[in-house]
């Protein structure tokens, strides 16, 4: 996540500029595409599959203007929503998971994907623990009944309950009830049907390797004051962390200890996505995002240190963790078109990505055309394009439709973003949210306006 205002006055001009893939004034973009999951990862789960082939489907319906539908989704920061009571529109700390039920109470729907974060403990004095005694973080020997990290558990139950359904049955699962507990002691309930309910993702702000303390303030490189993801109390600390250190944490090779630290970070993150393994809930995994910018440690490195980065996480993950649950999504910060910060040279390879995207926080009175500018400038990687963030709803009361021109299979909304009012209003979300003719909403069951059947995703 990163809070950048990116102003331009390219406007529509931009189309006529020669970016990749671009068919001016049309949504119909290149030939249409034919990965599979099995292709990267011949061992992939039924269900990753699954949801990967119906991603790909709706890319290929954008593709050849066969109807294109978009998946609407909502990112949910729940060290933010349990901890922070300034964060957002709720007037004091919440539940986990307050935003996904947000879009229910301001529209009577719920969004189609939700997307977790896993990362530093809210306000985490120390390395990495947990809250609950959870089988899946035994083997990392973590101190438990810290409560900065309960959001951690409550995300996985949350993310868990949007594919299986919220409340779920006993199944071994943990949460069943899907109540939330708030950082007062009080609860409260979540629930989409009681079966298959959306897809979900994660996205992963890791400290940087090495650091002791597993806080906001180890993941960023600049002093920006108050991150908006650092919470009260965690004002951003400018890291020592410069390219010669970069290429210790990537040097597999001499196995050096900047790069066993790493290792020891994404077991933290192993040990949390194998709980989705267990249960084959597949997991749209979306780690090293904005890397063509300078305000993360993994960030505006060289292009090969970072494709390295990318390589170790994926191999560590899929052939060490023997994780077959995850779809791999690659997503620089939104760039300027003709200037130094276009992301081509960070892209990992096809070989390791399964999505690319963008995280797209421009200005809404020029998100039209700027989106359309990132979404045309992804088409030849010739995989399902998503934004990954953005606080804009791409569909307005007053009558603006970005998805009319850029039809991304998933468009993704950031934490609070849906109830800032000085971006947002409840009538664009019902706006976005009432288009059953361009986007899919979640929920099964009754009373909850879905307009896809998820169940049909889940290969078993």
């Amino acid at each position: 996540m990163r809070r950048r205002t990116f102003i331009t006055g390219l406007g529509a001009a931009v189309a006529g500029a020669g970016l990749p893939g671009l068919v001016a004034g049309s949504a119909v973009a290149a030939p249409l595409i034919a990965p599979t999951l099995t292709g990267r990862d011949p061992a992939a789960s039924l269900n990753a599959r699954a949801v990967y082939a119906q991603l790909v489907k709706l890319e290929n319906n954008a593709r050849s203007g066969n109807r294109p539908m978009t998946v609407i989704g909502q990112h949910i920061e729940g060290q933010q929503e349990l901890y922070n009571a300034s964060y957002g529109d709720a007037g004091g700390t919440t539940h986990v998971g307050y935003y996904y039920k947000k879009a229910r109470d301001i529209t009577g729907k719920l969004p189609g994907f939700l997307e977790i974060d896993l990362g530093p403990g809210y306000g985490a004095a120390d390395g990495w623990g947990a809250y609950g005694d959870r089988s899946y973080n035994r083997p990392l020997g973590l101190p438990t009944g810290r409560r900065q990290w309960q959001y951690v558990d409550d995300v996985v139950d949350v993310a868990t309950g949007v594919w299986k359904g919220l409340p779920r049955a006993a199944d071994g699962t943990y949460n069943p009830s899907g109540v939330m507990v708030r950082a007062d002691g009080g609860s409260a309930a979540l629930a989409n049907g009681g079966a298959a309910a959306g897809i979900v993702g994660m996205s992963f702000h890791q400290p940087y390797p090495g650091s002791p303390l597993k806080d906001w303030s180890r993941v960023l490189t600049q002093v920006e004051g108050q991150h908006p993801g650092g919470g009260a109390g965690n004002p951003v600390a400018t890291l020592t962390t410069d390219q010669a250190w970069f290429d210790r944490v990537v040097d597999w090779e001499s196995n050096t200890p900047e790069y066993r630290a790493l290792l020891a970070d994404l077991g933290f993150l192993a040990a949390s996505l194998s709980y989705f393994a267990a249960y084959d809930v597949p997991v749209l995994l979306r780690p090293y995002h904005e890397m063509n910018g300078g305000w993360f440690w993994w960030g505006g490195r060289t292009p090969a240190s970072y494709k390295k980065l990318w390589r170790i996480t994926y191999d560590y993950l899929v052939k060490t963790k023997g994780l077959h649950n995850l779809i791999f999504v690659w997503s620089p910060n939104a760039w300027h078109p003709l200037g130094d910060d276009v992301p081509w040279n960070y892209y990992p390879g096809a070989d390791v990505v399964d999505v690319v995207g963008v995280d797209d926080y421009d200005p809404h009175s020029t998100v039209s055309d700027l989106t359309h500018t990132y979404y045309t400038g992804l088409v030849d990687y010739a995989k399902p394009r998503m934004l990954a963030e953005t606080w804009n709803m791409p569909i307005t009361a007053s009558g603006s439709n970005a998805l009319t021109r850029s039809p991304w299979v998933i468009w993704n909304i950031w934490g609070s973003g849906m109830t800032r009012t000085d971006i947002n209003s409840n009538a664009d979300v019902k706006a976005t949210y009432y288009a059953s003719g361009q986007v899919y909403t979640g929920g099964s069951g009754t009373g909850l306006g879905q307009n896809f059947d998820w169940g049909s995703v889940h290969a078993h």
